[in-house]
């Protein structure tokens, strides 16, 4: 293998080397299987549909199309072609196997799933020869809400037919699925796609000097982030989205140093990675620099592994690390960042963490403000209930909407969200009946039975209604 290790592109000799590491057979698929089968996911039944109808039109066409979750395990399997469906069931390509890379070597879906990227993998650039007599094209499906990858679409044919059309196939039906998720999950937004941001001096995050006085949770993570970088060891600071992970990392970096400069790499949208590398990392090397690498989890495994080794080089002895990493959680972090990593740190959401709501809230709105602004008892109140699901990044967008209306800020100026403790997806019009039921009572004056002949519903229907949606009158009450 050597000979071809030579010559194929950057993406599949990194797959080539990890799938060496794995152990992966070179002659023989032997993939894992599992008898359990998530079918009643999402993406299970948003992939089937797309691609049921995709097959219709590649009705007398040799090839297989499959959905795999975010592991690699093949959840289903549609093809019309029975010699190709007998030749895949030999080598395991079957509902059931994991095909990850570390099972069965370079192949089409585990390489998408390794890099988070539209991959084809023709014949002899499997790892396995057991896999060379067939063309892979494989793409990631994001889940459009949160943005974690939830699994792939696979089309799989002979290795001499045509394989032009066949990555834009499939290119085709992973965004096809992912957009019949969105459309399916209740009218929720939709989290915004990466925007190739490089990177960018944190002005706008916390400052050592004007930052909060927040409770034990977050200062006791400030305190284990910044005796890790005195001492030169690697941190990766990890926490739900929204949570403050690269504020805390800054703050720990100004706090010990705070004439350095930082700096925040963004992760960039699939395409742009190999821009995004060429861009920001000459920076480790510059004195009294910081590079703050965050969602080091949604890189693709060629890109850490680069980084893994800039990062080893740009380390100095004696001085702190010129990096700090942030991921979804530990179990995130890339296999290339292991040996590198010396401490992980948890910042804890902002549900665990209510004594933080009103300070974060006061130093939110005079950021955006440029002077103090004043919550009422009913506002603090509905505030420091709130769940939080998207943590500090959903307090300030929440706080910045309703400081631009009021200096003083009342349980009227508060969006719906904050008063709704449901704990499952809303529909369109549940979204918008929540919304009018919190709109009438947060009215100045607003009784509930006031608030049920504004809405023409009986007052025993509001108050069931309000149960529904997690409302308590409570908390719209103006008094201390």
């Amino acid at each position: 293998m050597e000979s071809a290790n030579a010559v194929i592109a950057p993406r599949l000799r990194a797959s080539w080397q990890r799938s060496a590491r794995y152990g992966a057979p070179e002659d023989e698929v032997r993939p894992v299987f599992t008898g359990s089968l998530d079918t009643g996911s999402l993406l299970y039944e948003c992939g089937n549909e797309v691609l049921r109808g995709l097959q219709a039109t590649l009705a007398n066409e040799p090839v297989s199309l499959m959905i795999t979750d975010s592991e690699g395990l093949v959840l289903s399997r549609l093809c019309t072609d029975a010699s190709i469906v007998r030749s895949l069931d030999r080598v395991h390509l079957a509902p059931g196997f994991y095909f990850a890379e570390s099972n069965a070597g370079t192949n089409g879906l585990g390489l998408a799933l390794a890099d988070r990227a539209p991959t084809l993998v023709r014949a002899a650039e499997h790892y396995c020869t057991g896999l060379r007599g067939y063309t892979c094209a494989a793409v990631p499906v994001l889940d459009p809400l949160t943005g974690a990858l939830a699994g792939s679409v696979n089309l799989t044919t002979w290795s001499d037919q045509s394989s032009e059309l066949l990555l834009a196939l499939a290119q085709a039906a992973a965004g096809n699925t992912a957009a019949l998720m969105l459309a399916r999950a209740s009218g929720r937004t939709p989290r915004p796609a990466p925007r190739g941001e490089v990177f960018r001096v944190h002005s706008d995050r916390f400052d050592p000097a004007d930052a909060p006085s927040l409770s034990p949770g977050w200062s006791d993570a400030l305190d284990e982030v910044r005796s890790a970088l005195s001492r030169g060891r690697v941190a990766a600071v990890v926490g739900e989205n929204g949570a403050g992970k690269t504020a805390l990392a800054s703050a720990a970096r100004r706090a010990m140093r705070p004439r350095d400069r930082v700096l925040n790499a963004r992760p960039p949208a699939p395409d742009d990675v190999d821009t995004w590398l060429t861009l920001w990392t000459p920076e480790l090397v510059k004195d009294g620099t910081c590079v703050i690498v965050s969602g080091v989890d949604t890189l693709p495994a060629w890109a850490a592994a680069e980084l893994a080794g800039l990062f080893a080089e740009a380390r100095r002895a004696g001085e702190p690390p010129p990096f700090v990493l942030t991921a979804a959680d530990a179990g995130a972090l890339p296999e290339a960042f292991a040996p590198l990593v010396e401490v992980v740190v948890e910042v804890p959401p902002l549900r665990f963490r209510p004594d933080d709501v009103l300070p974060l809230a006061h130093h939110f709105a005079r950021r955006d403000r440029g002077r103090e602004v004043v919550f009422t008892p009913a506002a603090v109140r509905a505030l420091t209930a709130c769940d939080w699901p998207e943590n500090a990044k959903q307090l300030r967008r929440v706080v910045r909407e309703a400081a631009s209306r009021s200096d003083v800020v009342d349980t009227q100026h508060l969006p719906a969200e904050v008063f709704s403790g449901v704990g499952h997806r809303l529909g369109r019009l549940q979204a918008m009946e929540r919304d009018e039921i919190v709109r009438c009572l947060a009215e100045p004056g607003s009784t509930v039975v006031g608030a049920a002949e504004k809405l023409g519903m009986g007052r025993a229907t509001l108050y069931r209604k309000m149960n529904q949606y997690g409302i308590t009158a409570r908390q719209f009450r103006s008094g201390s």
